[in-house]
């Protein structure tokens, strides 16, 4: 499969008149001046933006690990500092941070790049980071079958830093754990461990 970058929002794509149309409507609201040079092109440039940061629409989370490979390792799998950008469905503010991936396979794993584009169709939509966190884990416990799975997704979100309580900096960590990581302490503290520099 291709990556998410390959992707747009055929959706936003039919009814891109529309969209520029409210997001000029949007610009009026607020007290701005269409007509003014730096926003002629906005309603465009913002229809164009959310054809890409809303390509999840476009892809189910769940056949993004295409095909599983039959393998006997049964240790644990790491892929770390996985990079995303999303937003927040309760203001549509973005937030952005990274995503860490663990499992401990059963006979089955998934290609190291499909989990970076998991996590790129779940986060290229409206969400909340706990929704996030929950669709990785489950989604790959369902899929892959494994021992155990454990994610641990990291968010700076701008709804937070850069309005009401604007605490600038400040992170939000959530965790979802299945299988062999629910009922071992080790095995999270293995996976914590590995996810310091």
């Amino acid at each position: 499969m291709a990556g998410m970058k390959d992707y747009v929002n055929a959706s936003v794509g039919r009814n891109r008149e529309q969209i520029e149309h409210h997001v000029r409507e949007i610009l009026k609201l607020i007290g701005e001046d269409v007509e003014r040079e730096g926003l002629l092109e906005t309603p465009a440039r913002v229809t164009r933006m959310y054809e890409e940061i809303f390509a999840g629409y476009e892809v189910n989370p769940r056949d993004v690990l295409g095909v599983t490979f039959d393998e006997q390792h049964e240790e644990l799998v790491i892929v770390r500092d996985i990079v995303y950008y999303s937003q927040c469905e309760h203001h549509m503010a973005p937030f952005f941070g990274k995503a860490h991936i663990g499992y401990l396979p059963s006979g089955k794993i998934a290609g190291l790049s499909k989990l970076a584009r998991l996590v790129e169709a779940v986060t290229r939509r409206l969400q909340v980071q706990e929704r996030i966190t929950t669709q990785i884990a489950n989604i790959l416990d369902d899929t892959l079958e494994p021992h155990g799975v454990m994610v641990v997704v990291e968010g700076e979100h701008l709804c937070m830093c850069a309005r009401g309580v604007k605490k600038p900096g400040s992170k939000t960590v959530t965790s979802a754990v299945r299988g062999e990581f629910r009922t071992s302490p080790a095995l999270r503290s293995e996976f914590l461990a590995l996810l310091k520099d």
